[in-house]
């Protein structure tokens, strides 16, 4: 069994997305046979004038879209934690909309049912499409401990280059 913190999900550098949205037009083709970024799961964003962010599911360890639908249309695979939408329970009421931290559900535009990032894992591919197609390389698919490690070292090298300053300035 894959403990919670191995588990991947597609993360994105906003400092290097450039909201091209190439990843959800590589995404709505892979999943949907369409270039149309509605159907995508995966959602580029703009944060402001200089900050794009793509946004998907991050396979919670407790997911919240889970715990909120009245219907028990969704599920999360053990190993994966990939979540699975049964489109014959869903009635697109949008509660796990709602309860997702991070704006990964999506309700389809057509089916009226929600969906997610699926992590290509329905496809023939060993990875997420989003990130092998990412023009500036701003996506990775990691884990947690993975993720959390790559901040840490961000931290470390931040708090060097502060201390070096200082000591510059006296």
């Amino acid at each position: 069994m894959v403990r919670p913190q191995d588990r991947k999900f597609v993360t994105a550098d906003p400092e290097k997305c450039i909201g091209c949205c190439v990843c959800e037009y590589a995404c709505s083709m892979v999943n949907e046979k369409t270039f149309n970024p509605t159907k995508s799961r995966i959602r580029a964003m703009r944060m402001g004038p200089l900050v794009n962010l793509a946004v998907t599911c991050r396979h919670c360890e407790e997911p919240a879209c889970v715990a909120a639908c009245p219907r028990d249309a969704l599920s999360q695979e053990e190993n994966t934690g990939i979540i699975r939408v049964d489109e014959n329970a869903c009635n697109g009421c949008g509660w796990c909309i709602s309860a997702c931290q991070f704006g990964a559900m999506n309700m389809h535009p057509e089916r009226k049912v929600v969906f997610t990032c699926n992590s290509c894992t329905d496809n023939e591919y060993k990875e997420p499409q989003c990130v092998q197609w990412c023009p500036e390389e701003a996506l990775t698919y990691v884990t947690a401990e993975t993720l959390a490690q790559k901040y840490r070292q961000k931290a470390v090298k931040n708090l060097f280059q502060t201390a070096e300053a200082e000591a510059a300035s006296k």
